[in-house]
């Protein structure tokens, strides 16, 4: 027996189920903390490089752009050079860019790591999870969904924390250095445990379906996340958000002439992806916004510090983790998707609809109550969507209807923000009293209650888009011959131990 043989046969293998959900939890993890982690540091950023907090906003804006471009294109490179390679390659890039975030030494060169940064992040989180529902048949994703809502719950609300103990102790560089040796870990684990998964025929590169929608998806990005600030009638966020639609416009009329496009469209003709899209669009566009909403209301309306800030929200992180099991193990196996994802949203609708009855008096318990509320009811929408999201795509058409699945939730995030930021802008969130500003608390219950008429819209939506019949193969293990594709299809992927 040769050397080479003698080590391959005494290499620790380790059940692809557990070892593709250690890397992609941990980089997960890792990619959503840094955004909440990034936020709290941009006014000490911005006092260390000399520029306004308006200014200072393009480290945060870059990111998201670059996000915006590569995840339309994540889901093909991934079926063609490797799944597995793509997804440690988005973590190296990640983990290096941060490394390179906190040695930069001016605005401009933060900024451009900020987007080599966002490349990592863009093929990161669509090419992990088509790794994950290869991985795990429909009979196990609710299980598979209950893992990953760990990261979703943990990182916004450590982030925070991390980054007011990090800036106020360190340095506003370790925001960015805390992510290397998390990064590191999972690339090495991955190296080590993850098997290769292929596509067959990932068929030629769709140069146009790139470029219409990453500079659609871009400049859309851009435009929804500047309009509150620079004003939606500002010729600059017009103009480029009509060039956005416009563009994208253009990617739905060609791309569904092409043969083998990059953006896959044909995919929404599946009934219960194409709801599943439509929930996680309005989810995210009002869930996230709440997020977004409650530092701003504890920081600038109740005069909490930025610690303070994130431990007072952290109770949101302990209702999503029990709200997970409880939807996992119990409601989603009896009932299905349609209800308990309804019942999610009614259940944020109402918490968030409650946080407009705080006033400037109004205990902070109260608060932190209807966060953890909040966070139970999350996971009755968002487990579900991911767990039946995927049931009757193919494992062949999985890399690009994840793409499809990552950018709805990336967009709909950015116009939640952009929704409630422009909400809070046109009340006014201070009134000026004599010399001094008083915080406008109404501004603030204005915001929660427009999050709350869209996390109703969203229960609506389940109600009358969602078929639990669809779904049927995540809840008794059946699997569907949809699900897992025809003997062709499913000859189209190959595992390998590389």
């Amino acid at each position: 027996m040769s050397q080479t043989t003698s080590k391959l046969q005494f290499r620790p293998t380790i059940d692809q189920r557990v070892a593709v959900s250690v890397v992609y939890v941990a980089a997960l993890f890792m990619s959503i903390m840094d955004v909440t982690i990034v936020n709290v540091a941009l006014p000490t950023i911005g006092r260390q490089f000399h520029v306004t907090t308006t200014s200072v906003d393009v480290i945060v804006i870059g990111y998201l752009v670059s996000l915006a471009v590569i995840i339309p294109a994540s889901g093909w490179i991934g079926d063609r050079f490797g799944a597995k390679r793509t997804l440690l390659l988005a973590i190296l890039i990640f983990t290096g860019a941060s490394a390179l975030c906190g040695t930069a030494g001016s605005l401009t060169q933060l900024v451009i790591f900020r987007v080599l940064q966002g490349v990592g992040g863009g093929m990161l989180t669509p090419v992990g999870m088509s790794m994950l529902y290869r991985t795990f048949p429909p009979s196990e994703r609710v299980r598979l969904a209950s893992i990953l809502m760990t990261p979703t719950a943990l990182a916004p609300a450590i982030g925070p924390v991390l980054g007011g103990l990090l800036v106020s102790d360190l340095s506003w560089r370790w925001v960015f250095y805390v992510n290397v040796p998390i990064g590191a870990a999972a690339y090495l684990f991955g190296l080590l445990f993850v098997k290769e998964q292929r596509e067959l025929r990932p068929g030629r590169f769709d140069l146009g379906g790139f470029c219409l929608a990453g500079l659609g998806l871009g400049l859309l990005m851009y435009g929804v996340s500047e309009g509150p600030d620079k004003g939606w009638s500002s010729p600059q966020i017009v103009i480029t958000i009509i060039a956005g639609l416009l563009l994208l416009a253009a990617l739905v009329i060609i791309e569904r002439r092409v043969a083998q496009p990059m953006v896959n469209l044909r995919l929404f003709g599946d009934r219960l992806f194409r709801a599943c899209n439509e929930l996680i669009f309005v989810t995210m566009v009002g869930f996230f916004g709440v997020l977004f909403v409650v530092p701003l209301y504890y920081q600038d309306g109740r005069g909490l510090s930025a610690l303070g800030s994130g431990l007072s929200t952290f109770p949101e992180a302990l209702g999503v983790m029990i709200g997970a099991q409880v939807v996992s193990r119990v409601l989603y196996p009896a009932f299905g998707p349609r209800r308990v994802m309804a019942s999610g949203s009614i259940g944020i609708a109402i918490f968030t609809a409650a946080m407009a009855l705080c006033g400037a008096h109004t205990s902070l318990w109260w608060m932190r109550v209807l966060m953890f509320g909040l966070g139970y009811s999350a996971p009755h929408m968002m487990l579900s969507l991911q767990a039946s999201a995927f049931t009757t795509i193919t494992p062949a058409s999985t890399g690009r209807a994840s793409a499809l699945f990552n950018a709805n939730r990336q967009l709909g995030g950015a116009i939640g923000v952009a929704i409630l930021s422009t909400v809070i802008s046109v009340v006014g969130p201070g009134h000026h009293f004599g010399a001094t500003i008083v915080p406008n608390l109404n501004a603030y219950h204005a915001a929660f209650l427009t999050a709350s008429a869209i996390a109703l819209a969203g229960g609506a939506l389940a109600l009358a888009a969602v078929r639990d019949e669809d779904a049927s193969a995540t809840r008794s293990g059946r699997r569907r011959g949809i699900a897992h594709g025809s003997a062709e299809e499913q000859h189209a992927l190959v595992v390998t131990s590389d």
